[in-house]
């Protein structure tokens, strides 16, 4: 019997689970509320893990196509301190392919592939059946649709997860702000050179600011700073210059290139870091389920997308390898994925704390940790 089966979002766990069943000749409705695969702009870049990410793209079929488009130079870090002294500069070797980058806007099109997505679908409910008979889908434009299954792959702010869970995101009191650089070879040949192949990361009291390379010398940076979460209720987003002032403010006294990285930013996004609870499960409810961050909103330290991929690629295989029963299938599922994902959210939160510490001899201490040998 073919499953009618819905995933909700166009992201990486939603394209993931779509592409394995594809993979497996099942059919799958995939609802994503942007308009077109280019309606915003797709984000910074990835870093897929072997045993995460680069499983669920060998999974669905795409591990060769992946590492034609990665960028295995992309692992390189390099941590200044806050007068641009360099206190680690690590690059991988040639064939260190254990996390290299991926561009997000490269991801999606990889796996958009054959896929039939239904573009300006907005969902705005979801509604469990009863006596385990799916799931009512409530369309922005006044439509509805039922599901046997579906699935959640619409991130932090989830219109699927009250269907399974009261709980919403809590502010970890970490703020964000992302910029960018264009054509940085040429137009900021020192930025480049101080940013390298990969990122550079400098550390102080209670902040941080990161600058990622992209492809085609695409830059994007994050300010990270501890602060309440209105601490921009009187600053006009809008006016770049204003905002440009007042973030580079926290990082008064910093070495002059690494402020240059937001004195050169073209515009600021305010990104309040949320997360769900350490431990978030659900009563299992038949018909409907999660995936990423609409399931386990962690601090964004490499592990979320990753995560939620290999959730997808999983979910989709045990669904078209199972024994039939649909229920049993997501339920065993869910039991995994919580296991997994809570183990990752308390190395992620735990990460956040020392990444934005008092003391940023922590941050030092991690990468010292977490450094490839």
């Amino acid at each position: 019997m073919r499953h009618h089966i819905a995933v909700i979002g166009g992201g990486p766990a939603g394209l993931t689970f779509a592409r394995v069943l594809h993979r497996h000749g099942y059919p799958v409705a995939v609802l994503e509320r942007d308009p077109a695969p280019d309606a915003r702009p797709p984000g910074g870049t990835l870093d897929l893990h072997e045993g995460l990410g680069q499983l669920a793209l060998d999974k669905a079929g795409l591990l060769t196509e992946f590492q034609a488009l990665s960028r295995p130079e992309g692992q390189a870090m390099r941590i200044l301190d806050t007068d641009g002294t360099v206190l680690r500069d690590w690059s991988p070797r040639p064939d260190d392919r254990a996390n290299p980058e991926i561009d997000r806007g490269h991801l999606r099109d990889l796996m958009l592939g054959p896929l039939d997505v239904q573009w300006g679908r907005e969902v705005t409910q979801v509604v469990p059946g009863k006596d385990r008979e799916g799931a009512l889908v409530r369309f922005a434009d006044g439509r509805q649709e039922t599901f046997d299954l579906v699935i959640g792959a619409d991130g932090a702010w989830s219109r699927t997860r009250p269907a399974v869970s009261p709980v919403i995101p809590h502010y970890t009191g970490v703020t964000s702000f992302e910029t960018s650089l264009d054509d940085v070879d040429t137009r900021h040949p020192d930025l480049a050179r101080l940013i390298g192949d990969g990122s550079v990361a400098v550390y102080g009291v209670n902040r941080s600011l990161t600058a990622q390379r992209n492809s085609g010398g695409h830059v994007k940076v994050y300010a990270k700073f501890r602060a309440p979460l209105d601490w921009n209720a009187n600053l006009d987003m809008a006016d770049v210059e204003a905002v440009r002032s007042s973030v580079a403010a926290l990082f008064d006294g910093w070495a002059a290139p690494v402020l240059d990285l937001l004195r050169h930013g073209t515009s600021f996004i305010h990104r309040p870091l949320y997360v769900l609870p350490v431990s978030h499960t659900w009563t299992h409810v038949p018909g409907v389920t999660l995936l990423g961050d609409a399931a386990h909103l962690m601090p964004p330290l490499g592990a979320g997308a990753n995560l939620a991929m290999l959730e997808g690629a999983e979910l989709a295989e045990s669904l078209a390898n199972g024994p039939g029963d649909l229920d049993e299938a997501v339920r065993a599922f869910e039991e995994r994925m919580w296991a997994r994902a809570g183990r990752w959210a308390k190395i992620t939160t735990a990460g956040l704390e020392r990444l934005v510490s008092p003391d940023p001899a922590e941050a030092l201490a991690l990468f010292d940790e977490v450094q490839p040998s």
